[in-house]
């Protein structure tokens, strides 16, 4: 016997709500008390319902998709899959991927990859989105001098930005309080003893590594140690590595790194053992993210936590937002808090 699919009715009695209040949560009307909204989606949860996307586009004029964009520069313009490539292995993307999901599932929302490395590509980023084929992008920037923000606020087309963009655009955006965050490795690695502290920084024109890197050194001065040697990285291991084996040559000494994301903290400790140094014993080891690469590192890493699945979730709703006409007089901007946590590297 070959079982129906659920339908509206089904689910307005598992809800215990009518079939109108279904519909509406179904479609995105905004005017459903949010408690009766969760009530209806742990009912579509349990029995299964899947809704008609064609006949809800029809209602709603939405395609139900968002655009997770990764936008930056490919090294070789002739070769766009190693950006891919790059993007999709590290750490970070993950965590993006699982908040993002998570926000948009229970909404009957889908996310659809899209890379933007060539000015081609951007192109067809904003026609996607011009065209209905998605109803909102989220952003990830990985270069300061990316085009796409302002590209796609020039044509009024709903986007949210992953950090603060480097030039001011009328973007919205989610953050982490970055320079509390390296004050937060700074005094952790003061308070383990370290006297001889250094720091290998992300690439110095994202603001987000300047911020690191000035959190940081405030901290430092503050406590005595205005002159920090600096090295800076690509937020990749190899990166890292390199940086740490600059650092050491020029400053023998150092018995303490700050490194501004976890793959670069990851690359210096194998620097750190190559060089004979034990960690924490002789160099301790602070990293930032606090993704898979920290708990997977030798020995694992004390980071500063951004709590990236919160972070992308909030991106999503604020799309969503946006999308569905919520008045925003001007662009927001949704700050995070950090949190330090302590492992076996410092």
């Amino acid at each position: 016997m070959i079982r129906r699919p659920p339908t509206l009715e089904d689910v307005a009695r598992q809800a215990g709500v009518s079939r109108a209040t279904v519909s509406r949560v179904v479609n995105g009307v905004r005017n459903v008390d949010p408690a009766i909204q969760e009530v209806v989606r742990d009912a579509i949860e349990r029995t299964g319902y899947a809704p008609n996307s064609a006949a809800r586009a029809l209602v709603t004029r939405r395609a139900q998709t968002i655009a997770l964009v990764i936008s930056g520069a490919a090294d070789d313009p002739g070769d766009e899959g190693a950006f891919a490539s790059r993007a999709l292995t590290d750490p970070f993307f993950g965590r993006v991927v699982g908040g993002v999901v998570g926000f948009l599932r229970p909404r009957s929302m889908y996310p659809v990859l899209m890379f933007a490395e060539t000015a081609a590509a951007r192109r067809e980023v904003a026609a996607y989105l011009r065209q209905g084929s998605a109803d909102g992008a989220l952003i990830f920037s990985t270069h300061a001098e990316d085009p796409l923000p302002a590209l796609l606020a020039a044509e009024r087309l709903p986007c949210v930005l992953f950090a603060r963009p480097s030039a001011p655009v009328p973007v919205t955006y989610v953050d982490l309080a970055h320079r509390e965050g390296a004050r937060l490795a700074a005094e952790h690695l003061l308070t383990r003893g370290c006297r001889r502290v250094a720091t290998i920084t992300g690439p110095l024109d994202l603001p987000a590594a300047q911020d690191r890197l000035t959190g940081f050194r405030e901290t430092m001065e503050q406590h005595g140690q205005p002159c920090v040697p600096v090295a800076e990285g690509g937020f990749t291991a190899a990166s890292g590595a390199a940086a740490m084996t600059r650092l050491l040559t020029e400053h023998p000494g150092v018995d303490g790194v700050f490194a501004a994301n976890d793959m670069m903290a990851r690359g210096a400790c194998d620097a750190l053992r190559e060089q004979g140094r034990r960690i924490p014993d002789d160099v301790a080891v602070v990293g930032f993210d606090d993704s898979s690469a920290a708990v997977t590192s030798q020995p694992r890493l004390t980071t500063v936590r951004q709590p990236m699945e919160e972070m992308a979730a909030t991106m999503a709703r604020l799309l969503q937002e946006e999308i569905e006409g919520t008045p925003r007089t001007e662009p927001t901007a949704v700050i995070f808090d950090p949190e330090l946590v302590v492992r076996e590297s410092a």
